[in-house]
């Protein structure tokens, strides 16, 4: 059995790059009854750059109705929001006095921003360790990385190799990244890759008319409604074959090139497509979003837990560091 953990970003609905890439792959691994998956809200690391708290808490509750409407079970493992686990940022202290300042300053999560420094809050600088502790607070061993984060996973190894080296025990697991099936590039409106920076994303828990406005955003070429068209260059078609079955692009991919098939006939078969598929989906996350004490209770379940078994550990490091019993 493996424990795998990962942080879910809490900054507004995920969207449908978000849910490809990243939603489907992780609750599929979920699945798999030899694992066990720690998935938890990182609502501690968004304050590093988002300071105000109606949009946290709205970000937050959004991103847990999106993970539990596609399926996320509760029950075989643990959802749960970084803050209502607060032994977590005891042990980054603990783990913030062992870190050597050279390595947190070499982190490109500084060195990003290093040049206007008075851009750079403590919590940025120390944002490494602050996720060294979400991992080995419960001894994760699989921890789902991009390229982004592969340094931030190694400086998390280092900082618990030389923690169990210098107390001469195996105190923390020390934590291998997984490969990340979670590299699918979705496009957006505008054929860039899409994010929430470019403000070019799909958010298909959108009521109709909203949802279906973006679609009709959606950058075209100029080929007119008779002439024959490149599925291979649309954005219309990249999103749609993303979302149909073999059949369906098949399908759509004739009426590309065939002609006499429009790019307003593109979008409407993928603005359907999104209601079909997502039906269900989007019914369970407007209840849950409209009920919150239905979050609160399947957040609660986990949050339970992962404070049972955060004590543990913690138990076993306050000993080691000077503050046991």
């Amino acid at each position: 059995m493996s424990k795998i953990l990962t942080g879910i970003q809490s900054t507004n609905v995920p969207h449908l790059g978000n849910i490809l890439g990243a939603i489907w792959p992780a609750i599929e691994l979920s699945k798999n009854p030899s694992n066990t998956c720690f998935y938890f809200i990182a609502d501690l690391h968004t304050l590093t750059s988002v300071k105000n708290a109606d949009k946290i808490k709205e970000s937050t509750k959004a991103v847990a109705a999106a993970w539990l409407a596609f399926g996320f079970d509760t029950q075989t493992n643990l959802f749960y929001r970084q803050s209502r686990v607060p032994q977590v940022t005891e042990l980054a202290w603990y783990l913030n006095c062992f870190t050597p300042f050279p390595m947190l300053a070499n982190a490109h999560s500084f060195k990003d921003k290093s040049e206007r420094l008075s851009d750079v809050n403590a919590g940025l600088f120390t944002y490494p360790v602050l996720m060294a502790a979400d991992i080995l607070l419960y001894d994760a061993e699989k921890v789902p990385v991009g390229k982004d984060q592969l340094q931030h996973l190694e400086m998390t190894r280092d900082i618990a190799s030389a923690f169990n080296n210098l107390f001469q025990q195996e105190v923390f697991v020390l934590p291998e990244g997984l490969a990340d099936s979670r590299v699918m590039t979705v496009p957006g409106t505008d054929g860039q890759k899409m994010s929430k920076s470019r403000n070019n994303f799909i958010d298909i828990f959108q009521d109709e008319k909203a949802l279906k406005k973006v679609i009709a955003s959606i950058e075209t070429d100029s080929k007119k409604l008779e002439e024959p068209k490149d599925p291979d260059t649309c954005n219309v078609f990249k999103l749609f074959a993303l979302l149909a079955d073999t059949t369906q692009t098949q399908t759509m991919r004739s009426n590309y090139t065939n002609g006499g098939f429009g790019y307003g006939h593109a979008k409407t078969a993928l603005f359907e497509l999104i209601l079909d598929k997502f039906k269900h989906e989007r019914d369970t996350y407007n209840r849950l979003i409209s009920q919150p004490n239905l979050l609160e209770k399947e957040l609660a379940i986990g949050e339970t837990r992962a404070t049972a078994l955060a004590n543990e550990k913690l138990k076993q490091v306050r000993s080691l560091v000077g503050y046991g019993n």
